[in-house]
Order: C-alpha cells, then structure tokens, then sequence
C-alpha cells in the first residue's frame, strides 16, 4: 500500500462517524482511532505531577426523529420496508460502473440475492445482495458515498406473503 493511498483512507475515516479502524494488509497493519488515549498532563505549579487528561464529552444523542439512519441512530418503522444495510466499510455504488445503468432504480422489484448495490473497500468491488423480494422503495444514500458497517443503504418493501 502507498503513502497516498494511507492518507486517502485516513481522509476518509476523519469525515465518517466511526471511532475506530483496523486493517491488515500482507505486513501492514493499520489502526486509526478517534478515542482519546489515557493521554497525561502537567498540573500547572506542580513540576513533574502529571495527571489524567479529562476524557472527552462523548458526541450529543440524537432523538429518533433527528436520525437520518441506523449509523446514527433507529431503524426506520417496519411499514416503510426492509432497510438493506452496508456489510463493510466502503463506498456504495448503485451501478456497476459510471457509465453502466444502475444495477435497480426505485420502484424496480427485486429478487431475494440479486444485487442492489456494490461497496468499493480497498480497490475491491463487492456486490450485495437483496435480502428479502419486492420492491425498492427508498436509496438512504446518495451514489458514491462512504458507509460504515451496518449502515442502511435502500430500503425494500417486501412482497405480500402468499
């Protein structure tokens, strides 16, 4: 891996929401968090006493009506559909390339392990698959944008039982 491609995934993981990343690659490992260490300060007057630094306030809870989705809060009622969430870290696509036609657009039906979308994650491509049949009502996210593990991406509205 490449210093530029090191500083493109710590870019990213500073502008998402999650706190920690992991990754072994070969002999690389990487490891990123935002968590404060035990990190110690000097107590002003006192030379050589060091003491805790405080811990950071954690992030502000957002109300079920705030939250745009699972990441950041609950899932969306069971009337609006299945929410499709993200299996991996990475960037969603809903086409298989820039200048291919979307894999499903909203109001398409789709079959139970027929792919809705793709995740780009360290220059791999994987494809998810629909979970349950019917209908894709909703994209949670626009194309090309990063998710996070478990993130909902589209949501389905499953076929009456018969």
């Amino acid at each position: 891996m490449e210093e530029k491609d090191i500083e493109r995934l710590l870019e990213k993981f500073d502008a998402s929401s999650l706190q920690e990343f992991e990754m072994t690659q070969g002999d690389l490992h990487l490891a990123f968090s935002k968590r404060a260490q035990a990190a110690t300060v000097d107590e002003p007057g006192e030379p050589g006493v060091r003491e805790p630094a405080p811990p950071p306030a954690p992030p502000p809870r957002t109300s079920p009506t705030t939250a745009p989705h699972p990441g950041g809060g609950p899932a969306p009622p069971s009337d609006a559909g299945t929410p499709v969430p993200a299996p991996l870290v990475g960037v969603a696509y809903f086409a298989a390339a820039p200048d291919k036609p979307p894999f499903k657009q909203i109001g398409d039906h789709v079959d139970k392990g027929e792919t809705i979308f793709v995740i780009e994650a360290m220059k791999m491509i994987n494809e998810v698959p629909s979970p349950v049949s019917g209908t894709l009502v909703k994209r949670l996210i626009d194309d090309g944008t990063m998710v996070e593990y478990d993130e909902p991406v589209v949501t389905i509205k499953e076929d009456a039982a018969e």
